[in-house]
C-alpha cells in the first residue's frame, strides 16, 4: 500500500509516521523531500523557501512515487498535492509570483498523483495555530492547509478524474489518526484490485 501524510508545516506528520512505522515495520519510509535533497544530496534551500524549492521538491517527490509500484508497502511524508499548496499559497499571500510553476505543478500532480493508494490529510483548526511558534510562519500555515483542503477534499482543480487514490482526512490526536488510517488500510486491502473511478473522501 502506497500512502503519503499529507499537510501544512507543523501539523504531526512526522510524529504519525513514526508511531505508524512501529506498528508497521515492513514499510519502507520516504522522508520530507526537504531533508533528504538538504542531508543525502547537498541541496541547499533559504530559510524561506522559493517557489523554485518548493518546485524542486515537488520533482523529487514524484521521482519517489515512480520508484514503487502497486503492491510495495510504502509511506512518505509528503504527497504532490503539498508542493502545489505552497505554490498556490506564496500567490495568496503576494510573496511571489508563482503562477508559471503553478501552472507547470497542475499537470505533474495529476499524473503523480496515480501513483498512491492513500492519501491522508491532516488538517488544522484555527485555534491550533496560536500553539506553533512565529518562526514556523502561522501565515504561510494556515494558508498551505486551506489550499490543502481545496485540492484533496473540495478538488478545486479536478484532479481526481479516475484511478486516484483513496483520500482520508484524519483529525484529532496521533492515536485517533493512527485508527482512521488502520481502518481504511483494512478496508482497502480487502477490495484490491478494485479500481476506483472518483475519489473517496473519508472522514472517519
Amino acid at each position: 500500500m502506497r500512502i503519503a501524510i499529507s499537510g501544512t508545516h507543523c501539523c504531526g506528520k512526522s510524529t504519525l509516521i513514526d508511531q505508524f512505522l512501529l506498528g508497521h515495520p515492513d514499510y519502507a519510509h520516504e522522508p520530507e523531500p526537504y531533508t533528504v535533497l538538504e542531508e543525502d544530496y547537498g541541496e541547499l534551500f533559504a530559510a524561506e523557501p522559493s517557489a523554485d524549492d518548493f518546485y524542486r521538491q515537488l520533482e523529487f517527490n514524484v521521482s519517489r512515487l515512480r520508484h514503487y509500484g502497486p503492491g510495495d508497502k510504502v509511506i512518505y511524508e509528503r504527497s504532490p498535492a503539498d508542493f502545489l499548496a505552497y505554490l498556490l499559497a506564496l500567490n495568496d499571500l503576494g510573496r511571489e509570483d508563482a503562477s508559471r510553476l503553478v501552472d507547470r505543478s497542475l499537470d505533474i500532480v495529476q499524473q503523480a498523483i496515480k501513483f498512491l493508494d492513500l492519501i491522508v490529510f491532516l488538517p488544522v483548526k484555527e485555534t491550533e495555530g496560536s500553539t506553533v511558534p512565529e518562526w514556523e510562519d502561522r501565515e504561510l500555515r494556515k494558508e498551505v492547509n486551506s489550499r490543502l483542503e481545496g485540492i484533496l477534499i473540495v478538488d478545486e482543480f479536478d484532479l481526481f478524474t479516475s484511478n486516484r487514490p483513496e483520500i482520508l482526512e484524519a483529525s484529532g490526536s496521533t492515536g485517533q489518526r493512527l485508527r482512521m488510517i488502520e481502518k481504511v488500510l483494512d478496508r482497502l486491502q480487502n477490495d484490491l484490485g478494485v479500481p476506483s473511478v472518483e475519489p473517496i473522501i473519508s472522514r472517519e
